[in-house]
């Protein structure tokens, strides 16, 4: 899963659009259909990991820090 790990969210995305894009056109034999399909939770996994990641990011960054409750 080493190549997953590298990509970034748009990457993973536009290829699990292109995934699906082609699992729903259908025309593939049973294995074929099956590879597109782990391939396509794969490149889920990795775009929900960059999205909770992004999440946190902005959780965090919402978090008033003690020296802004100040008043001026």
């Amino acid at each position: 899963m080493a190549q997953e790990e590298t990509l970034s969210y748009e990457k993973a995305r536009d290829e699990l659009a292109e995934v699906v894009k082609r699992l729903e056109t259908g025309g593939l034999t049973l294995e074929e259909s099956l590879a597109l399909w782990e391939r396509g939770e794969r490149l889920a996994s990795v775009c929900e990991e960059w999205l909770e990641g992004a999440r946190a990011r902005l959780a965090a960054a919402m978090v008033p820090k003690a020296d802004e409750d100040a008043p001026f």
